[in-house]
Order: structure tokens, then C-alpha cells, then sequence
């Protein structure tokens, strides 16, 4: 069907395209930016009593952002895993230990983001050589084609 298709038709087809991924994009960061930021305005997370150190002292972290389990979030037993499902475990200087609300983890969304990337990959790989495939097969006829009305002249 391609083959059919005149340059000028595909040029458009491409940038009509483009511009609609564009879009969504644009659409799609404003929505996640005003979610983010309502969450922050509004909300305050139910945390641990003792999670005040971490505001106005110094602390390290014992354990990166990372999953609450299952058990935590259905008996909401941690406040902390109630709103984002994810829980940060932090030492104050003063010796406290905090269990800290946290957003996502950055190495489960770059992880997805490289799973995203590799499955567009191979399907680009695919569609790369079903449409290799398929100019073969139509070289192929035309040149039979040719090959036939050569034939018929002589």
C-alpha cells in the first residue's frame, strides 16, 4: 500500500504524526506536573510519630525509596505506605529511626523506561524486516513481470 502512496501524501502522513505525538506529550507532562504538584500543595502523608526529626535535622538514609509490601498497604499498618505505596527509612542525627513517604522510585521507572525502549526496539527490528521482506517479494513480481513481457516480445 505504501508503494502506492505518493512522497508529498507521506510527508504529511509523517508530520501530522509528529505533531500529534508532540501534543501528547505536551498534554500528558501538564497533567502529571498538575497532579505532582496538588499532591504536594494539599496533601500531608500520615507518617510515623516520630518522623519530625528529618524536617530540621541532618539524617542519612538506611534504606532507599523503595515498595511497601502488599501486607503494609492492605492493613495499614505503616501511614506511610497508605498514600504513595512507596516508604524511605531514614537515621536522624539525634538517633531516630523514620519511616518516610516517598514517590516513585526512580530505578523501577528507569527500569520501565528501558523495558519501553528495548520492546520498541525489537518491534522496530520486526517491522523493519517484514517491510524488507515485502519490497523483496514485490521486486521479485515486477521483475517476473518485466521478465514475462520481455519474453512475449521476442
Amino acid at each position: 500500500m505504501l508503494e502506492n502512496c505518493q512522497k508529498h501524501h507521506m510527508v504529511l502522513g509523517l508530520t501530522a504524526l509528529t505533531l500529534v505525538t508532540i501534543l501528547v506529550l505536551i498534554i500528558e507532562s501538564r497533567y502529571a506536573a498538575e497532579g505532582s504538584l496538588a499532591r504536594r500543595r494539599g496533601e500531608k502523608y500520615v507518617i510515623e510519630n516520630n518522623s519530625t526529626c528529618w524536617k530540621h535535622e541532618t539524617y542519612t538514609v538506611v534504606q532507599e525509596c523503595h515498595p511497601c509490601s502488599e501486607f503494609d498497604i492492605v492493613s495499614r499498618s505503616l501511614g506511610v505506605c497508605i498514600h504513595t505505596h512507596y516508604k524511605e527509612v531514614l537515621r536522624c542525627k539525634s538517633g531516630e529511626i523514620v519511616t518516610k513517604s516517598c514517590d516513585r522510585v526512580a530505578l523501577i521507572e528507569q527500569r520501565n523506561f528501558i523495558k519501553f525502549e528495548a520492546i520498541a526496539f525489537v518491534f522496530g527490528v520486526l517491522s523493519y524486516l517484514v517491510s524488507y521482506a515485502r519490497d523483496r517479494v514485490l521486486s521479485r513480481r515486477n521483475y517476473m513481470r518485466i521478465e514475462r513481457q520481455l519474453n512475449r516480445v521476442q
